[in-house]
């Protein structure tokens, strides 16, 4: 079955499409759980609750963008859902620090991807939304405020913030020699 046969045999509650559907998108979604999870377990459990809404609601996916994009919304708005009811957002604002740090490509290219991962899974939750969310995903900060419902210099704040806490530890690592990060490193 090609993706549209798919969706389609999906959105009449096709028990076996639905399998294929989970089996041919599950490591890619997967794979972005672990970005906005703190942990393998709770990545898992995001993954399930996407699905669960992917299967309930795809007869609302019209065809409108691509779904694999629709997918991953709805994978992004339940890790965001969840960490909105686990946690109070906690507002940091200050105006001095919101400049932009960046990596020198030649040195995060030493790095294993597990091992980024990791440190960005060991970020706090709303330090790790926000960078996930802008760096990754390519949200502008205006979104993210919307999103989290947090001001637009909170949510550059956090970006700032979570940068500051990577840059520490990739200089700590054993993959990175110091030199290679630059004093506007990460």
């Amino acid at each position: 079955m090609n993706i549209d046969q798919l969706i389609k045999a999906c959105k009449k509650q096709n028990l076996k499409a639905q399998s294929q559907l989970y089996q041919l998108y599950k490591d890619d979604l997967y794979i972005l759980c672990l970005k906005y999870c703190k942990n393998k377990e709770e990545a898992q459990d995001n993954l399930q609750d996407a699905f669960i809404e992917i299967f309930t609601k795809i007869k609302s996916f019209k065809g409108n963008g691509s779904f694999e994009g629709w997918m991953k919304r709805i994978a992004i708005n339940k890790a965001i859902d969840k960490y909105k009811k686990d946690n109070q957002m906690n507002v940091l604002i200050n105006d001095n620090i919101l400049s932009d740090y960046k990596i020198e490509t030649s040195s995060i290219e030493s790095i294993p991807l597990n091992e980024i991962l990791k440190h960005i899974q060991e970020l706090p939750p709303r330090y790790r939304l926000v960078f996930n969310l802008y760096e990754l995903d390519n949200y502008a900060h205006k979104e993210i405020s919307d999103i989290l419902d947090i001001s637009i210099n909170t949510s550059k704040s956090n970006l700032h913030r979570a940068k500051s806490i990577l840059k520490t530890k990739i200089q700590g690592s054993a993959y990175v020699s110091k030199k290679n990060l630059t004093s506007n490193g990460i």
